[in-house]
């Protein structure tokens, strides 16, 4: 399609992650996306809001799994349920995004990608949606990749880092090339990272036509690329059920970022790789600490969810809608009760959490994941 003007512009919502570090709140059943871990709206409904402005409900697209498919529904009535695509496996994000890409295609020929996270903060709305129209913009060109990089606050080891190259301006908004991607460096690493001014964290928000996808996917992903196709063709049929569930199996592992971003940025095909500086308050929200840290109005302050009673007590996260909870003496805690279980632990363990799940199930609890 030559006329970027005429493109559709849709928003893709990868929304199929466990959230296990949010036990024993999240469960196979409703995991993190969907609940209310920040206001009293689910993660994927806040998401979905924020985005409204720029994507209306038939523009939004969600990818999750059959285990989480009814509560996304539920969440998002106005979704048109042809648009709620569950994967039959988890095979990660380079498949996730190359099964809406070829639903978009089959629907739009080609279109304007947003690939968002369903279970990431932003403080700053506006500003973010701003970014997102600039994104949007300079991805509508054939062959651009775009990303959003987030200005580090801390050296922290838990996220990818992009390397910006020269600068550019776009609609009001600065960008610059993306010199390389970084996966998770060690913490020497990191502080060297977050001290330069030279590294953003990858937030895993991409832009991009379907078309530029569907070449990428061609050039660095074949075996992906030629699998996908098979499955378009089925779109639509009563053969797309067992069509999905035997394609799926044979599509790659391998996050976009591997397959994609990272050789794109290597290259010296026509692809060309942007990354968009977002400054908006951003949180992936990884484990209860950093839902502590969001909501606590002060450091050292406790915050509580549920009835609750404190002594001599400071810095805890205390989470309870069934029980009243009192706390004496007690400091940096993270208290989370449910119907059928307890975590205690300190708040500088918190991302040890996801350890609990695997146990269980190793040990077959399935009744408590």
């Amino acid at each position: 399609m030559s006329n970027t003007k005429k493109l559709m512009q849709c928003a893709v919502i990868l929304a199929g992650g466990r959230g296990t570090r949010f036990w024993p709140r999240s469960r196979k059943r409703t995991p993190k996306q969907l609940l209310d871990i920040i206001s009293a709206k689910s993660m994927l409904r806040e998401t979905a809001d924020r985005l409204a402005p720029l994507f209306p409900a038939n523009r939004l697209w969600v990818v999750t799994n059959d285990e989480q498919a009814a509560g996304v529904r539920r969440e998002l009535p106005r979704v048109p349920r042809t648009h709620i695509l569950a994967e039959p496996m988890g095979r990660n994000t380079a498949a996730a995004i190359g099964l809406a890409a070829i639903h978009l295609a089959q629907e739009h020929g080609d279109a304007l990608m947003a690939v968002l996270p369903a279970d990431h903060y932003i403080g700053d709305a506006p500003r973010y949606r701003q970014i997102v129209r600039a994104a949007m913009s300079l991805a509508s060109k054939p062959g651009n990749l775009v990303v959003l990089g987030i200005p580090p606050t801390r050296p922290d080891t838990g996220f990818g880092y992009i390397e910006r190259g020269s600068a550019i301006r776009h609609k009001g908004v600065s960008a610059h090339t993306v010199k390389r991607f970084t996966e998770k460096p060690n913490l020497a690493l990191a502080r060297k990272y977050a001290a330069s001014g030279r590294y953003f964290w990858n937030a895993g928000m991409f832009f991009w036509r379907v078309s530029t996808f569907f070449e990428c996917l061609r050039k660095f992903l074949p075996h992906t690329w030629r699998a996908l196709g098979e499955l378009q063709q089925s779109i639509g049929t009563p053969e797309y059920p067992k069509a999905l569930a035997t394609v799926y199996a044979r599509l790659d592992s391998i996050s976009v970022d591997y397959a994609v971003m990272e050789p794109a940025s290597r290259g010296n095909g026509r692809e060309r790789v942007f990354m968009l500086p977002a400054k908006v308050g951003w949180s992936d929200i990884g484990s209860w600490a950093a839902v502590y840290e969001l909501l606590a109005p002060r450091k050292g302050e406790n915050v509580s969810e549920g009835h609750s009673f404190t002594l001599n007590a400071s810095g805890n996260f205390l989470w309870s809608r069934e029980k009243f909870i009192a706390a004496i003496g007690i400091q940096d805690l993270i208290i989370v009760e449910t119907h059928d279980a307890l975590l205690l632990c300190p708040r500088d363990r918190a991302q040890d959490v996801g350890k609990v799940v695997k146990w269980l199930e190793e040990n077959r609890r399935d009744d408590l994941v």
